[in-house]
C-alpha cells in the first residue's frame, strides 16, 4: 500500500529473507530442526553492506534464497539506488547497525492467530511444506523466537501499526511523512532559499531524455522546453500577490489573487536564452534583458555585455540560466543586478539543474534571493562540469557548436562587444 501511494517515486523493496544462509549437507539432513527464526540464520553482514551501499547511492547485487532447496543463489538480482528503500523482515530491528541506517522504523502489530494463519498458508502453498511440519516448526521455533527476539524489538519502532495493511489512516500518515522527507533535500535544510520542484515520473522521464547523449536535437528541445516551463511556473509562484475580486460570467464574485506586474526576465547568454520562450508563454509581453559573461577557466568570468530594462531597479527579476555549476557566473550576474538597484529579495534564479557547489556559493553570498531548480546534481568533475549533467546545454539546444544568439552583437578587432 505504501508503494502504491508512492507511485511517482522510485521505490525498492529489500527482504531480509533473501539473506538466509544456505544450509550445508549436514544441516539439510536435519532441516526440520533448523531454526529459521533465529538471528544467526541470516547473513547480517552482507545485508548490512548492501543497505549501506544503497543508502550511499550505489547499486547492489541481492542474493535469492530458494525455500525448497534451502540454498542461496548469490548476486541473483541487481537493485539500483532509489528515492525510498523499504527493508522488510522479522528481525530487521535486531541489529543496532541496521537500525542506525533507518530513517523510519515501522512495527506491524498483528494478532497471533492471524500470524499463524498466514504462516500456514505461505509455508504449505508457497514453500510446499506439509501442515504437520509447519505446526511443529511453529511450536518449536517460531513462537519462542518471536517472544525472545522479535517482540522485544518493538520498543525500537518509531511507528506501531495495528491491523497492518487494513489501517488506512496509519498508511496515509506514513506516506505523508515520507513525502515530506523527500521534499526536504539536504541542501534545503542548509539553504532555505533553495527550492527544488517535487519530482514525478514525468519529470524524471524528461530528465532521462535530455540527459541522454544520443537524444536528437529536436527531442532535446521539446523536452527541455517542457521542463523549463515547469521551472518558470514554479518560480512565478514565489512572486508577491494581493487579493483581487472578479465577477464571473454567472454574475458571482470570485475572490482570487493578482500577481506583481512589475516583472522582467534576464537571460545569461546564451544558454539562458533557451528559457525565454517559456517565460514569454507564461508572462505575455514581459521585458527580457541580457547578460553575457565570458568564461575563461573556472574563476575567469568577465562581464562583457549587458542590456537591461532601464527601470529594472523597480522590478522583480527572474534570472535565467539552465545550469548552475560553480556559481561564479551567477554571482557576477546577480552582483550586476544589485549594482543596478535591484533588491536582492526581488531576484529569483531559475535553472534546470544545480551542482551543490554552486548552490552553496550563491546561497551563501545572497541569502535573500531564491533559487528554483528541478534537480540537484552529484557535483562537479575535474573540469568543473556538472555531473551527471546534460552536456553543453546551449550547444545541444541550439543544435550547433557555433554561437547563435538572438542578441544582435559582434566583436571588433579589439575583442570589444558592439551592438549590430
Amino acid at each position: 500500500m505504501i508503494i502504491d501511494q508512492l507511485r511517482d517515486q522510485r521505490v525498492v523493496v529489500v527482504t531480509q529473507e533473501s539473506f538466509y544462509y544456505g544450509l550445508t549437507d549436514e544441516e539439510l539432513v536435519h532441516v526440520h530442526n533448523y531454526n529459521f527464526d533465529h538471528p544467526d540464520a541470516f547473513h547480517t553482514e552482507l545485508l548490512l553492506s548492501c543497505m549501506q551501499n544503497l543508502k550511499c547511492g550505489k547499486a547492489v547485487d541481492i542474493p535469492n534464497y530458494n525455500f525448497k532447496t534451502y540454498k542461496s543463489v548469490p548476486n541473483a538480482r541487481k537493485v539500483n539506488p532509489s528515492d525510498v528503500i523499504i527493508l522488510e523482515g522479522i528481525l530487521v530491528f535486531h541489529d543496532s547497525r541496521l537500525r542506525d541506517l533507518m530513517n523510519m522504523k515501522i512495527f506491524v502489530d498483528t494478532d497471533a492467530d492471524v500470524r499463524l494463519t498466514r504462516r500456514i498458508h505461505r509455508d504449505t502453498i508457497d514453500k510446499g511444506r506439509d501442515l504437520k511440519a509447519v505446526l511443529e516448526q511453529f511450536s518449536k521455533f517460531v513462537k519462542p523466537a518471536f517472544e525472545d527476539f522479535i517482540l522485544p524489538t518493538k520498543k525500537y519502532a518509531d511507528v506501531i501499526i495495528p491491523r497492518g495493511g487494513d489501517n488506512d489512516v496509519a498508511i496515509d500518515l506514513i506516506v505523508q511523512h515520507i513525502r515530506t522527507k523527500l521534499g526536504q533535500h539536504d541542501l534545503r535544510k542548509i539553504h532555505p532559499n533553495l527550492y527544488v520542484i517535487q519530482t514525478t515520473y514525468q519529470i524524471r522521464g524528461m530528465h532521462t531524455i535530455i540527459r541522454d547523449a544520443a537524444t536528437a536535437t529536436h527531442d532535446f528541445i521539446f523536452y527541455a522546453d517542457r521542463l523549463i516551463r515547469l521551472v518558470v511556473e514554479h518560480g512565478l509562484g514565489h512572486l508577491p500577490f494581493q487579493e483581487k475580486q472578479v465577477i464571473t460570467p454567472t454574475g458571482s464574485v470570485y475572490t482570487g489573487v493578482e500577481f506583481s506586474k512589475r516583472l522582467c526576465g534576464i537571460s545569461v547568454i546564451r544558454s539562458g536564452e533557451s528559457m525565454e520562450n517559456a517565460l514569454r508563454a507564461c508572462c505575455k509581453g514581459i521585458k527580457i534583458g541580457k547578460i553575457l559573461i565570458h568564461r575563461e577557466g573556472d574563476n575567469g568570468q568577465q562581464l562583457i555585455y549587458q542590456n537591461l530594462p532601464k527601470d529594472i531597479a523597480n522590478r522583480h527579476v527572474l534570472l535565467l540560466d539552465p545550469i548552475l555549476g560553480t556559481g561564479n557566473s551567477a554571482v557576477q550576474a546577480i552582483s550586476l543586478l544589485l549594482k543596478k538597484g535591484v533588491q536582492e529579495a526581488n531576484i529569483i534564479f531559475l535553472n534546470l539543474i544545480s551542482a551543490p557547489q554552486g548552490v552553496h556559493v550563491v546561497c551563501k553570498r545572497f541569502p535573500r534571493m531564491k533559487i528554483v531548480t528541478s534537480e540537484i546534481e552529484s557535483g562537479l568533475n575535474d573540469d568543473f562540469r556538472v555531473v551527471p549533467g546534460m552536456g553543453e546545454f546551449g550547444d545541444r539546444y541550439f543544435g550547433t557548436d557555433e554561437y547563435q544568439s538572438s542578441t544582435p552583437f559582434f566583436c571588433d578587432d579589439k575583442n570589444r562587444v558592439r551592438l549590430l
